[in-house]
């Protein structure tokens, strides 16, 4: 049986929706498998068949009642105890809906994407409240940062909450404050590096950002995860700026975290 998947999303009500290119109905008790990579451990789904003969199927597959961990889950399909892994043309996502789907509050995070080899697979993760990096600069003396909260709960509108930016380097103990702007779910903040390097002008080492927003319990810790580049301590590399001769960098850390390097 030909089956290539066409058309792949995971909806905002956390239900993958597949459209599928077949050769010829899928046979009455075929099971879609969903295997985690690591553990092993899987979940099935019977389909059934979707009845006339057609050269296309959707699926709609509701995810959390299937009891899914954190991890990678790759798409099977299984008849008479045969499976073959389920192949796809379509990436899974698109940016745009990763952003919509970010903005609901939520304890996991499901996302379908096509392998490097060319199979359907999810994507499963904690889905903590969080500052989404959009861009990162330097200017005039400041360092600038600005993006979206993502998983809060709060509205996408013009509403203005009040917030602020913290920088903490942890083994000296030291704090920088910022004001920080946020309208809806979009933030826009600045802290002047000499301040930074005030804070703590004999050290150099690694400043942790967080955003501390009004009706949000707890800090929201700057990174940049809704994309399809993973590893961007690997891949990403932003110039320095020098204060007073002290280089001044942002980077990621191996989870995808915002970091400032001062002095490294």
């Amino acid at each position: 049986m030909g089956v290539v998947v066409t058309d792949a999303e995971v909806t905002l009500a956390d239900v993958l929706s597949l459209r599928l290119a077949i050769d010829e109905p899928l046979r009455e008790g075929t099971e879609l498998v969903l295997r985690h990579r690591t553990t092993g451990v899987e979940r099935e789904v019977r389909l059934g068949t979707p009845g006339a003969r057609a050269r296309e199927a959707t699926l709609a597959v509701s995810l959390a009642p299937l009891d899914l961990t954190a991890g990678r889950w790759d798409a099977y399909l299984r008849h008479d105890g045969r499976r073959s892994r389920l192949q796809s043309v379509d990436p899974g996502f698109s940016l745009d809906h990763l952003d919509a789907y970010a903005l609901c509050r939520r304890t996991l995070a499901y996302r379908s994407y096509r392998t490097r080899n060319g199979y359907l697979a999810l994507k499963i993760s904690g889905a903590e409240p969080g500052a989404e990096v959009r861009r990162v600069w330097f200017r005039e003396g400041r360092f600038e940062v600005m993006g979206l909260l993502t998983y809060t709960g709060l509205e996408d509108d013009d509403s203005r909450h009040e917030a602020t930016l913290t920088l903490d380097r942890r083994q000296a103990g030291a704090r920088v404050l910022a004001t920080a702007y946020v309208q809806g779910v979009r933030f826009h903040a600045a802290v002047s590096l000499v301040d930074v390097l005030a804070a703590d002008p004999d050290g150099a080492g690694t400043w942790e950002p967080a955003l501390q927003v009004a009706g949000v319990p707890a800090p929201l810790r700057l990174g940049s995860r809704l994309d399809d580049v993973d590893g961007k301590r690997r891949r990403l590399h932003y110039p320095a700026a020098e204060v007073d001769g002290v280089p001044v960098r942002p980077c990621y850390t191996a989870d995808d975290e915002l970091r400032i390097e001062v002095g490294v």
